[in-house]
């Protein structure tokens, strides 16, 4: 197993995870592999792109779907292996819903190799029409000072505090807002700070 970060490092194998990848891979760098996998959150073709959790939660989803697939040259668009989805409470920051992304992650992956032939067997080309996310900006993370917070949660929910911290601009200045969850809050301590994941790792199906 080796781990990389540049496209330009893979050297021939049998499988590549491609994960949390922001590159397109070309032709020949997929022919390196038998297999090329992606794990992507969103029930694709539906939601394409980038960061597709973080604009699922910003709409008010409660349940994510995941999906492992097999990459192609063009962007998330090769056939499906394995679905699962998450779900959240509506109350998760941002290290705490991609904590649940990356335990989802996982557990795909490991379903794929366990399950190899099986799954492999019983790919399925995406159906239907795509929908596309475009890439967040720190710009995304503004807030509207005329607004309730309660209307811009998941707003903050999905802020990172030092790469995209949430801001709103007040009087000719911009206010910069560090979003953490009170650790001696008795509520925060008595209640499972995470959502819940379903465990069923299904071969592709339609997620509604």
């Amino acid at each position: 197993m080796r781990w990389i970060h540049n496209p330009a490092q893979l050297a021939p194998g049998h499988v590549c995870l491609l994960l949390s990848c922001g590159r397109l891979l070309s032709a020949e760098q997929l022919a390196l592999h038998r297999h090329n996998l992606v794990v992507h959150e969103s029930a694709l073709p539906q939601g394409q792109g980038w960061s597709p959790m973080t604009w699922q939660i910003l709409e008010g989803a409660s349940r994510i779907p995941i999906t492992l697939f097999e990459a192609t040259a063009a962007l998330d668009a090769g056939p499906i292996y394995l679905q699962q989805q998450i779900a959240l409470q509506g109350h998760e920051l941002l290290e705490e819903w991609r904590a649940l992304q990356a335990e989802a992650t996982l557990e795909l992956c490991l379903a794929w190799f366990d399950r190899y032939r099986e799954v492999v067997a019983t790919g399925q080309a995406q159906q239907g029409e795509s929908s596309h996310y475009r890439r967040r900006r720190p710009a995304d993370s503004q807030l509207d000072p005329e607004r309730s917070l309660a209307e811009q949660f998941n707003l903050l929910r999905v802020a990172d505090n030092q790469l995209y911290p949430a801001f709103f601009d007040w009087l000719g200045r911009r206010y910069v807002l560090q979003v953490v969850p009170d650790q001696s809050d008795a509520r925060s301590m008595n209640s499972n700070p995470l959502g819940t994941m379903t465990r069923s790792t299904s071969s592709p199906s339609p997620l509604t």
